[in-house]
């Protein structure tokens, strides 16, 4: 199967997601449907397990190397640092550590998480994505916090199913700039590709369903932040950080949405994902990890505790 990661292009747009993959690649439609079926084929970052869905302009398509799932060019490097909080013969939790990429992708083609894990479980290899064996969802390199990586074929299928049908419960400590009045919220607003630039999202017409439910933890007035706890819904590319940026509220720290505040001494986003609950993909058994705040994060609120000199 030949590589592909790009925007779906206007002419596709509304098209059935194995014809615009059978288009974009010059494979055959059934073989794209295949490769679809099995989890391989992703849209802005996520699997897609339903072949006859209608593609947006400007979703970001990835198509693997190989639809065997075969990680080639991949190699594993055991000086990645990797936190493991569970591990069985199907799947393992990871806390990542911001900074640290997931995948290979966007120029990066070594000392991703991803190999990292390759180092260390080299089964995974044939799991999944070429280009992300084992990856079952991602954060964003600023974001720390829990992440699932599957570990059998059947492991991976059972757990992209959860995500696809919602039931993997993913929640986020989000410090945010301003006071958010009410106690809990939930924003609903499609998110696509910004018009102002292409490594950048945003709240735009025609964009992909997006829905993100918030509650209040904490609200310090001097400086006036609120921190959240951000529950996703659905999992968009950079979903968050568009949506809270969206309603006047934006991460501290997160220069790429909002450069004009002070970011109390953060050079990265202030979101991790600390929480992470699914079913067991053989068992069934309901699973859940908690991951405490990363010393920069924990400064900051202690920071806001302590309140102005």
């Amino acid at each position: 199967m030949t590589g592909l990661h790009e925007p779906v292009p206007p002419a596709l747009d509304g098209e059935r997601l194995d014809r615009v993959v059978s288009l974009l690649t010059g494979i055959s439609r059934s073989r794209a449907a295949k490769a679809i079926e099995e989890g391989l084929v992703l849209i802005d970052g996520e699997p897609v397990l339903v072949r006859s869905r209608r593609v947006q302009e400007g979703d970001e398509l990835a198509v693997p190397d190989v639809a065997e799932g075969e990680a080639q060019g991949l190699r594993p490097d055991p000086g990645v640092e990797i936190v493991v909080v569970h591990e069985d013969e199907d799947v393992m939790v990871v806390d990542k550590a911001a900074g640290m990429i997931v995948h290979p992708g966007a120029g990066r083609d070594e000392g991703t998480l991803v190999h990292g894990i390759l180092a260390r479980y080299p089964e995974v290899a044939s799991v999944g994505s070429a280009l992300r064996p084992g990856i079952v969802h991602r954060l964003d390199r600023g974001t720390s916090g829990l992440l699932m990586v599957a570990r059998t074929a059947a492991a991976y299928a059972s757990l992209v199913r959860q995500l696809s049908d919602r039931r993997v419960d993913r929640r986020y400590l989000a410090l945010v700039h301003g006071c958010v009045e009410a106690d809990e919220g939930r924003i609903e607003a499609p998110i696509g590709r910004s018009p102002r630039g292409r490594t950048r999202m945003a709240v735009v017409v025609g964009g992909r369903e997006a829905r993100t439910a918030y509650t209040v933890q904490e609200r310090w007035e001097r400086p006036c932040t609120t921190l959240l706890e951000c529950r996703l819904e659905t999992g968009r590319t950079h979903q968050i950080r568009v949506h809270l940026t969206a309603i006047g509220h934006p991460l501290v720290g997160d220069a790429a949405y909002d450069s004009s505040r002070e970011h109390l001494g953060l050079d990265r986003p202030f979101l991790h994902a600390g929480h992470l609950g699914f079913a067991h993909p053989s068992t069934g058994v309901a699973m859940a990890f908690d991951s405490c705040l990363p010393a920069d994060l924990s400064g900051v609120l202690e920071y806001l505790a302590e309140g102005p000199d």
